[in-house]
């Protein structure tokens, strides 16, 4: 894993606070953990605080956000440096585009995705366009591998992306109109391009029914079901004796 550090002094904003509406919805998130846990808070805490200054992290966002949940600033700065979805120096205003670099993406055709953002948005990963609208990165499996090659924009994934529907993409963006998040093609999710294509024999589906409805089964309660003996909750979790004096 690449070291990550925060942005350079020159860049940092001096202060940061949560507006009304962001104060009110930490607040919150603080009262689903019992008392002396809110520092388990932080994650959420600090995407909302990323989420409120232009899409990246500041300094001042992770003390602020430390002092919040009563933690020491070096934890919250191990939390957000450790984490990859913190973005840790300025980004493109409109989007920041991470783009999966891992074997089943490059497999599928990632590679033009990385060409367009060379040539697009900057040369170097981390560089904001010219304009002040995009930056993009390579990133490490996001989870979507079915549907490579994918990228991810803020919250949202876009998936079996070609060079061509990656450009519409960005055009989307620019224009303060972005596609719908998923698949950009005709399939749900992860579902098989143009419909099922395995079992799709319905005679499968007609004895199975006809089996069913001639049986005399009934289905199994939980009232009925075996339980486990004592001999069997002994051997799988033995109780702990007290040596002999």
């Amino acid at each position: 894993m690449s070291v990550r550090r925060l942005a350079p002094a020159e860049v940092q904003p001096k202060e940061f606070a949560f507006n009304a509406e962001n104060l009110e919805w930490a607040k919150k998130q603080l009262l689903k953990f019992p008392e002396g846990r809110q520092a388990s808070a932080i994650i959420p805490l600090l995407w909302r605080a990323q989420e409120q200054h232009d899409g990246w992290l500041t300094e001042a966002a992770i003390r602020y956000v430390a002092d919040m949940l009563g933690m020491e600033y070096i934890r919250a700065l191990e939390v957000a440096t450790f984490y990859t979805q913190f973005l840790l120096q300025p980004v493109g205003k409109k989007a920041h585009i991470q783009v999966c670099g891992t074997t089943p993406c490059r497999l599928r055709g990632a590679d033009a995705l990385f060409d367009i953002c060379h040539h697009r948005i900057s040369h170097e990963p981390f560089e904001v366009s010219a304009d002040g609208n995009f930056s993009w990165e390579e990133v490490e499996c996001l989870g979507a591998c079915v549907n490579a090659p994918m990228a991810m924009i803020w919250k949202d994934t876009y998936e079996d992306l070609t060079a061509e529907t990656f450009e519409k993409l960005i055009d989307g963006f620019a224009a303060g109109k972005p596609p719908k998040p998923g698949p950009q093609v005709d399939r749900q999710f992860s579902a098989p391009q143009g419909g099922p294509t395995t079992l799709t024999d319905n005679s499968i589906y007609e004895a199975a029914s006809k089996a069913m409805a001639g049986s005399t089964d009934t289905a199994l309660l939980d009232s009925k079901a075996k339980k486990p003996t004592q001999s069997a909750s002994d051997r799988e979790s033995p109780v702990v004796q007290n040596p002999k004096r």
